[in-house]
């Protein structure tokens, strides 16, 4: 760890909020962007290193839905590759894939929570894709009693997804402009605040899987959220 992501991590302590060295994510850069693909072998996600979603909401293991996630980014984007093993998928009927769908996370999806403001950590944004293609951004302001408005805002992110259904995996990609997300240019040490979920399964017995479990019914927990930081060398 470099002496400014120390300095960084000691700041955060002192604020309240302490992140152990399992909390960072290092996103690779690639010198350029490519056309979005869900396939964990190709080049550009080889070049990514994996972290791991393996736990519920509260901090239990769930072994059996151990998901992987892996990030690069370029001078312009910010890229996710989710890889989500199931045992039953909840889908929406009649997808939607050409616009936006309000209220996504009552079906199976993978999401990012992420941020880059370190003052306001009630304020940052959230990414989900389905298993089908489908897709919701929004812009979240925890100060708000309805925070969920927010998805009305458009970051123009891209999804791409599909389900192995052999194998019991589901893939989703996601590409987010950078600029969505920090009003920073994308530089390596760029730091930001993230967290990762799932949500699996139907009604009846659903299944939420975590990176930084939140301790919580509830995602929306800022306090749990871990560190993304934008790295130069590959694996």
């Amino acid at each position: 760890m470099n002496g400014s992501l120390k300095l960084l991590g000691l700041v955060l302590v002192f604020s309240g909020l302490a992140f152990p060295a399992d909390g960072i994510i290092e996103s690779t850069w690639s010198k350029n962007d490519f056309a979005l693909d869900t396939n964990p072998a190709s080049q550009f996600w080889r070049g990514a290193r994996p972290v791991y979603m393996e736990t519920d909401s509260h901090g239990q293991r769930v072994p059996r839905y151990r998901t992987e996630v892996r990030t690069r980014w370029t001078d312009k984007s910010l890229y996710f590759l989710f890889i989500c093993p199931y045992k039953e998928l909840s889908l929406k009927p009649n997808p939607n894939t050409a616009n936006e769908t309000n209220q996504l996370w009552n079906w199976d999806v993978a999401e990012v929570f992420i941020g880059s403001d370190f003052k306001d950590i009630k304020r940052y944004k959230e990414f989900e894709i389905s298993p089908q293609g489908e897709w919701i951004d929004l812009d979240v302001d925890l100060h708000k009693p309805h925070h969920e408005d927010g998805w009305v805002w458009n970051s123009g992110f891209e999804v791409s997804a599909r389900i192995d259904q052999a194998a019991h995996v589901w893939y989703g990609a996601m590409r987010i402009p950078y600029s969505a997300i920090d009003t920073r240019p994308p530089t390596p040490s760029n730091t930001l605040r993230i967290n990762l979920f799932r949500s699996q399964g139907p009604e009846s017995h659903r299944q939420e899987i975590a990176w930084r479990a939140p301790m919580s019914d509830t995602f929306h927990v800022p306090e749990r959220f871990g560190l993304l930081k934008l790295v130069r060398k590959q694996r």
